[in-house]
């Protein structure tokens, strides 16, 4: 009878640790889970189209530039600012981009250099208000997206500029070169896929290794190994459904490039840590010497930086440069950023939070486009899905506290 009741013990403490398990990985990755829902229901109800390889391939080349406003973007919000003015310097830049290859004639390797030192420009002088002059960023850039809109015009005397180079639209419509001339999968890709999963691999058992040494807490050997295999199945996935088509776009290696470096820095740098810091407490970062206003002075300026290369990309993928570029672009590299976790108060955010929260909003669109509902009612639901996504995560990491 009492090993009867020690078994039942036993499984219930078992039950109760995976139970537990699934619960915490739940609060941790709730807006992963919450892309995987909605890319599931959109698949059905679109019987099968969503994740069809050329439209995943539209999905990468329609929401790329979003994603990488959101990089910058959840960077400036977890200092406690923000800034409106992304979409303006983004079709300012386009229009400088157009200037310079269409009527210059300059060449695209020239004319891009140009375009990021000049969007660099952009950021140091938004920069210098808000850090320097203490101007409230909301009301700096409110500035900024009048001035640089203005200027867009100006610049374009109010016309379209078309079309690029071939060189330049490559930017965004081109796709990694292929070893093979035939047909079949796409090998450069497939390389490209398998090479990444051994990286996550390795850098994966690598961390781990460190926080053992260093005594920091380690999730449990199961979740781990599971993690790593659901991974590295969707690199698989992934991988196979892009090599099936075209291979990947090149814009997609410019994304996952910028991904990993703004990861490495904010995750694994001085300046990520005093970033961080200085948007928990200004005061007390200052105070324990961290110079808050120099960091505010270059996180702008990397903002202006993020804007010149989503510009360039947007307009090469629409193939010319127009007075209207730009619009939304801010409403939604912010709405990513907090459909990613991200907190209004400053401190709380990641890079990977913020592409997560833009992917939800580009399949939403997606899907939406694809059953045929007006853009009227995408824009009142996609509204109705920000408020809930962002409560449901707050809900979640308030229970777990």
């Amino acid at each position: 009878m009492e090993l009867k009741q020690e078994k039942k013990v036993n499984t219930n403490q078992k039950l109760d640790g995976i139970l537990g398990i699934l619960k915490g990985s739940f609060q941790k990755y709730s807006m992963y889970f919450f892309l995987a829902i909605i890319m599931i229901a959109f698949q059905i109800m679109t019987d099968g189209v969503l994740l069809k390889p050329l439209n995943i391939t539209n999905i990468i080349l329609q929401n790329s530039y979003i994603l990488i406003l959101a990089i910058g973007m959840v960077i400036l919000i977890i200092l406690g600012d923000i800034d409106l003015s992304v979409g303006s310097i983004a079709a300012f830049i386009g229009a400088l981009s157009a200037i310079f290859t269409i009527k210059m004639g300059m060449s695209t390797p020239l004319a891009i250099v140009l375009c990021l030192l000049i969007g660099i420009a952009i950021g140091a002088f938004q920069g210098f208000w808000v850090a320097f002059v203490k101007v409230p960023a909301f009301i700096a850039t409110l500035a900024g997206m009048l001035i640089f809109r203005g200027l867009t015009i100006v610049a374009l005397d109010g016309k379209s500029l078309a079309p690029f180079p071939g060189s330049f639209q490559q930017i965004s419509s081109g796709f990694l070169p292929d070893i093979s001339s035939g047909g079949g999968l796409h090998l450069v890709s497939l390389i490209v896929g398998i090479i990444t999963a051994c990286l996550f691999v390795w850098f994966s058992f690598r961390n781990r290794q460190k926080k053992a040494t260093y005594g920091f807490p380690l999730e449990s050997k199961a979740l781990f190994y599971t993690k790593i295999v659901l991974v590295i199945a969707m690199l698989g996935w992934f991988t196979y459904i892009m090599a099936s088509y075209e291979g990947f776009p090149n814009v997609l290696i410019i994304l996952a490039v910028l991904i990993m470096v703004y990861r490495f820095v904010t995750n694994k740098t001085t300046v990520g840590r005093y970033v961080y810091a200085t948007g928990g407490n200004e005061k007390a970062a200052a105070l324990s010497g961290i110079k808050t206003k120099q960091i505010k002075f270059i996180m702008f300026m990397n903002m202006g930086l993020l804007s010149s290369i989503a510009g360039i990309i947007f307009s090469a993928r629409l193939n010319a440069a127009t007075a209207t570029a730009g619009n939304g672009f801010e409403l939604d590299a912010i709405a990513a950023c907090y459909i990613g976790g991200a907190s209004a108060y400053g401190g709380v955010g990641t890079v990977l939070g913020a592409i997560i929260g833009g992917l939800v909003m580009g399949v939403l669109n997606n899907g939406m486009s694809l059953m045929g509902i007006g853009v009227d009612w995408q824009q009142a639901i996609k509204g109705m899905v920000l408020l809930l996504a962002v409560a449901f995560d707050i809900y979640n990491k308030n229970k777990g506290k």
